[in-house]
């Protein structure tokens, strides 16, 4: 039976909050989410964010950076440590509440903002000089446009966008052996996944039974950009992760401790990167 189904769906935003909320409970009670090891200094950061980070702003020491669709933090906290001045945004109440707690704990200066990624607050604009998002940022996304447009919002004249996510191409596969493929790889049309998986921890399921989700092709992703005003400066398709990405299953880890999707004996693509800066017109 395929995971997706494609329906209408009215109450979207309401089962994914409810989804984002359950887990964010669940985060730090895991191995997946390291909180006692960051909380002793562990860099939480993938050395894919810091390489694409350091290749659009160098060092993010004094940097004003939003964290669009930051969970509970972790991440974001981890960008404070490097230097920068972060604001975390999600649309999860208890994602936020959680993050504050967190920074507050750590003794890290940083603040916390609920918010669809689509609609940003009115004083968010112009105020930064990077906007990162990874993992797990788009297909949560219904319009990508409004998403970028957000972004674009935010930064100030030359500001960069920074994001890194998994490859439409990855979220379409549903067997490798058999290849079965059972989700769309672009048009955006809502697609609900009936599922109490926990992708951190296979011995728990889930209370929340449904999400939707939405896939948009790096062609539109593109055009998103460029439409918002962003002048795209790099797009980087790779072949590997740090991480199964929650495929165990699938993904094969080699030799240099890198993950893959090998599919006919290729690899194919399974995490992207997007570089782009808000042109100077476009300043709002």
């Amino acid at each position: 039976m395929p995971r997706y189904t494609v329906c209408p769906v009215d109450d979207a935003a309401e089962l994914n909050r409810a989804r984002w909320d359950e887990l964010a409970r669940l985060h730090g009670q895991d191995d997946y989410y390291d909180v006692a090891g960051f909380l002793a200094g562990r860099c939480m950061l993938s050395a894919r964010e810091r390489e694409e980070m350091a290749a659009a702003v160098g060092s993010v020491s004094g940097v004003d950076l939003l964290h669009v669709q930051c969970h509970f933090g972790l991440g974001t906290l981890s960008w404070a440590r490097l230097g920068a001045r972060v604001t975390g945004l999600d649309f999860s109440p208890v994602a936020v509440e959680r993050a504050r707690s967190l920074a507050t704990t750590a003794g890290i200066d940083a603040r916390f903002v609920q918010a669809d990624a689509q609609r940003l607050p009115a004083d968010l604009a112009g105020s930064f000089d990077v906007v990162f998002a990874s993992y797990g940022v788009l297909s949560w996304i219904a319009d990508v446009t409004a998403w970028m447009s957000a972004a674009a919002t935010a930064l100030r004249s030359g500001g960069v966008l920074v994001l890194v996510d998994g490859h439409p191409l990855t979220q379409m596969i549903d067997s490798v052996d058999p290849v079965r493929f059972d989700f769309p790889h672009q048009g955006g049309a809502a697609h609900r996944l009936r599922s109490t998986a926990f992708y951190a921890s296979s011995a728990t399921r889930l209370e929340t039974t449904e999400t939707v989700q939405y896939p948009h092709g790096l062609g539109e992703i593109v055009t998103a950009a460029a439409d918002a005003g962003l002048r795209v400066e790099a797009l980087t398709e790779y072949l590997d992760a740090d991480g199964p990405e929650g495929r165990e299953e699938q993904m094969v880890r080699g030799q240099d401790d890198r993950w893959r999707l090998i599919l006919t004996g290729q690899p194919v693509p399974v995490q992207y990167s997007l570089r782009a800066t808000l042109k100077d017109e476009h300043v709002q």
